[in-house]
């Protein structure tokens, strides 16, 4: 248990001393960034599935016509 400890202390050290953080202004617009990113993917993502959907339904009624 003791190196557990000693594994956790020495990282947040490491975290405090050897990580060079990026400014709270970089972050925000990082964040604002990736944000949007996923809301596009999201979306590019539903409308793909839902091409997808529409074609494989249609093929299915075709072929059961």
């Amino acid at each position: 248990m003791t190196k557990v400890v000693n594994y956790i202390s020495e990282a947040f050290e490491e975290l405090k001393s050897n990580v060079s953080w990026p400014a709270w202004e970089e972050v925000q617009k990082l964040t604002i960034v990736v944000a949007i990113f996923s809301v596009i993917f999201a979306l590019a993502t539903w409308g793909v599935d839902t091409l997808f959907a529409k074609s494989i339904g249609g093929f299915f009624n075709w072929i059961k016509s």
